[in-house]
């Protein structure tokens, strides 16, 4: 009998009863690892995302259409967020996923952090060859398009659509390979590409499991924009006050974090449970033989995988 995996919101409503259960720890030491972080992603999206852009400007990437303008502003946030969080990523973030993978693992064997290491520089060239691979893509098909611009229009849309969905993927692969680290063989390539395999089938489930806690990430994001960095240009309160209010963001941003880790860790345990529930039916099946004699005696013999008998 083939086994059916955990439906999407099952396993979300487990993590979120996980995080809860654990609400000790993940509030207080993985958060606190990650936070210096989630601050610095933050304020480095906030001011150093329009400057930025001027890269792919002067290197030519400019087009009347409005979804290149987002894209290329978009990939250049990434670029620029990314290497300016990079000792922060490859210290407090590795440090604090490997606390929860610790902390929800049920044998709670020590997670080596070389594998964690190898597996998150792979994954950051992946994402970064995904961004480069779309943008690129789209601004050849766009250099052809010299269209009303109704169907303009039309392609934009479809190209954020299918843009999204390259991205939300390869973010779901880059998370199941970083939360699959937990051994010293393990990490870089190799576990990219196990991951890949892994979602075979399930990358639906996969990104139904995304989509809650980017959302949330995506609107503390927001809230940061709109509650610190909208009042540092216009100066309407006191520094300090939004200091401490950005503090307050950036924490909860490190929740959203943790929530997250705590989710494709789940996911991943379930797709490791399903493929061993599914090996072991195949192993158990019986393999039922009827045999007709010359005496016109019928046998039927069912062979399991630890015995053998014959009925008459």
């Amino acid at each position: 009998m083939k086994k059916t995996m955990e439906e999407p919101s099952k396993i979300m409503r487990r993590s979120i009863h996980t995080f809860l259960q654990n609400y000790h720890h993940a509030a207080t030491t993985a958060a606190a690892l990650v936070l210096p972080f989630s601050a610095a992603l933050l304020l480095s999206q906030a001011f150093f995302s329009s400057s930025s852009s001027l890269f792919f400007r002067g290197a030519g990437f400019s087009t009347s259409l409005d979804f290149f303008n987002m894209l290329s502003l978009k990939l250049s946030q990434t670029l620029s967020s990314s290497l300016l969080t990079l000792p922060f990523s490859l210290t407090f973030l590795l440090l604090s996923k490997a606390y929860v993978i610790k902390l929800l693992s049920n044998n709670h064997d020590s997670v080596h952090y070389l594998p964690l290491l190898k597996t998150y520089i792979c994954n950051s060239l992946f994402l970064l060859s995904a961004n480069a691979s779309a943008f690129a893509l789209f601004f050849f098909i766009a250099s052809f398009v010299s269209s009303p611009r109704n169907f303009s229009t039309l392609f934009s849309l479809a190209s954020v659509i299918i843009y999204s969905i390259i991205i939300a993927n390869a973010i779901v692969i880059t998370n199941l390979a970083l939360v699959s680290s937990t051994s010293p063989s393990s990490g870089g390539y190799t576990t990219l590409l196990k991951a890949c395999l892994l979602l075979r089938g399930r990358a639906s489930k996969a990104l139904a499991l995304a989509l809650p806690t980017n959302l949330g990430l995506a609107g503390v994001e927001a809230l940061f924009q709109y509650r610190v960095v909208r009042s540092y240009n216009k100066e309407d309160r006191d520094i300090a006050l939004i200091a401490i209010e950005g503090t307050f963001i950036a924490y909860l941003y490190a929740l959203f974090l943790v929530l997250d880790t705590i989710v494709s860790f789940l996911f991943y345990q379930s797709c490791v449970k399903n493929d061993e529930d599914q090996k072991r039916g195949r192993e158990d099946e019986y393999l039922i033989k009827i045999k007709i004699c010359e005496t016109e005696n019928i046998k039927i013999c069912i062979k399991g995988p630890k015995c053998f008998q014959e009925i008459l």
